[in-house]
């Protein structure tokens, strides 16, 4: 019989969580995360979460909840809560300035603060959008089975560059440690998706699902053309892409915005001292149509094993913008391209690519984001065992293997070498890549809402 943590309260509930399959057991750096344990519904410390409402007062500071049930769907923009939630944790975010959607609903920001040992999770795979999460001063903490999504718009502010609104879906940061964010799905985000930094540490994520716009007729994208069509004038960056100057179509500009262009920054500032203590496992996860960062890391240590990085469909856009047509975009100062990055390991950082799979992403392996001849900024980048293919060819082996198109780019490779210990703190079982296509994408892979368990299940780490 598996082993099964935290206490049960009935044969049942041990049958269930015995029958559950090992490969979902919590490894990676957030091994010992505790959560909760497996409180009864019937606890005080188990909330049910109907509202915003609801989930400011299990959250507020000094709460004593250790479950956070989210029952439905949650809309949680600034402009759509009830003045009972606009209190602290939750704050307004920065003001939505283009997509028709967020301009009502505004933004808002969810601070969990001081936490010790919490679980928040859906039964059903429920949606939480309009809203970004910030992780301070926490420790075991554990997020499953919960989509993210409508946090993105055009930007104009800062002409394509997304630098303005700072919106991630996740944030973790303040030194929080034994962070696992698991059976997840994130759609596509304006600034990074789920980013660790301030020294945190501890951190998996896994068997999640990362995906831009779907590029359908009302899709979150499509939304925003549609408005940004009907009144060029008040979008000069759109009105540009859509002048003789250019010559894109609504469908091309769709089709290259739909990407997500940041995904994973694990350490914000450069040479940071706390840089150091960064810690972040990525296993099982399928980054489906993201252009950068998976992860991009600063110092510390970075384990990505089993992961999918999918980028059929942006490299097909890519070729929608041609030569002249970039040059035309670039002399007015703005930035609308396919970015098509994969792992980066900067300025001493050390990541391991291990069993994945890379599908059309053009510099799948880097090591220097800044200065290729300036070794302070170059980080350790290995891949092992890992599929590529690009340009209808297909490698599987090491990025030390002579000739190998996982070769780290751009500066000279450094020896590998993990920082602060000569081996991972902790064990795993990869699968063969050949077969994480197919495993991840399955009924029961990747993402929220593809595992029918019963409720204990999401409360514990082993099965």
């Amino acid at each position: 019989m598996a082993s099964f943590s935290g206490n049960v309260e009935n044969g049942s509930e041990l049958e269930a969580a015995a029958s559950i399959n090992s490969q979902y057991d919590l490894t990676g750096f957030a091994y010992g995360n505790t959560g909760s344990g497996n409180i009864a519904e019937s606890d005080s410390r188990y909330a049910k979460v109907y509202s915003a409402t609801d989930l400011a007062q299990a959250l507020k500071k000094g709460s004593t909840v250790k479950v956070i049930e989210i029952m439905n769907d949650l809309d949680l923009g600034w402009n759509e809560i009830p003045a009972a939630a606009q209190t602290s944790p939750f704050a307004k975010h920065n003001p939505p300035l283009t997509h028709p959607v967020l301009k009502e609903t505004g933004v808002s920001k969810i601070t969990i603060d001081g936490f010790d040992g919490l679980t928040i999770f859906s039964a059903n795979g429920a949606k939480i959008k309009h809203a970004g999460i910030t992780i301070k001063r926490s420790s075991n903490l554990v997020i499953r089975n919960l989509e993210f999504d409508e946090l993105w718009e055009w930007d104009e502010a800062t002409k394509g560059d997304y630098d303005k609104n700072d919106w991630d879906y996740i944030t973790v940061e303040g030194a929080s440690s034994k962070v696992w964010i698991d059976h997840c799905t994130f759609n596509q985000a304006y600034d990074g998706v789920i980013d660790v930094k301030k020294g945190s540490n501890g951190v998996t994520i896994s068997w999640s699902y990362f995906r831009g716009d779907d590029q359908s007729a009302n899709s979150w994208v499509t939304q925003q053309m549609n408005v940004m069509e009907a009144n060029k004038s008040a979008y000069p960056m759109y009105a540009y892409l859509r002048s003789s100057a250019v010559g894109l179509s609504k469908e091309d500009i769709i089709a290259i915005i739909a990407g997500q262009k940041k995904m994973h920054l694990v350490g914000a500032t450069e040479f940071a001292a706390d840089n150091a203590d960064l810690e972040v496992t990525l296993h099982h996860n399928y980054y489906l149509n993201i252009m950068d960062r998976m992860p991009r890391l600063r110092g510390g240590n970075v384990h990505a094993y089993n992961i999918v990085m999918d980028n059929t469909q942006l490299a097909a856009a890519k070729n929608k913008i041609t030569p002249a047509m970039q040059t035309a975009i670039s002399s007015k100062g703005y930035h609308f391209d396919v970015i098509s990055n994969g792992a980066i390991s900067t300025e001493n950082g050390a990541v391991l690519v291990e069993k994945s799979e890379i599908i059309d992403v053009a510099s799948p392996i880097r090591n220097n984001q800044k200065d290729a001849n300036n070794a302070k900024y170059t980080g350790k980048i290995k891949a092992v065992d890992t599929i590529y293919t690009a340009n209808g060819t297909t490698f599987r082996g090491d990025s030390d293997t002579q000739g190998s198109p996982l070769a780290p780019y751009p500066a000279a490779a450094l020896d590998f070498s993990w920082n602060g210990f000569s081996s991972l703190p902790y064990s795993y079982a990869a699968d063969d890549p050949a077969t994480l296509s197919s495993r991840l994408t399955a009924s029961d892979g990747a993402g929220a809402g593809k595992l029918s368990w019963a409720k204990p299940n999401w409360l514990i780490t082993k099965y």
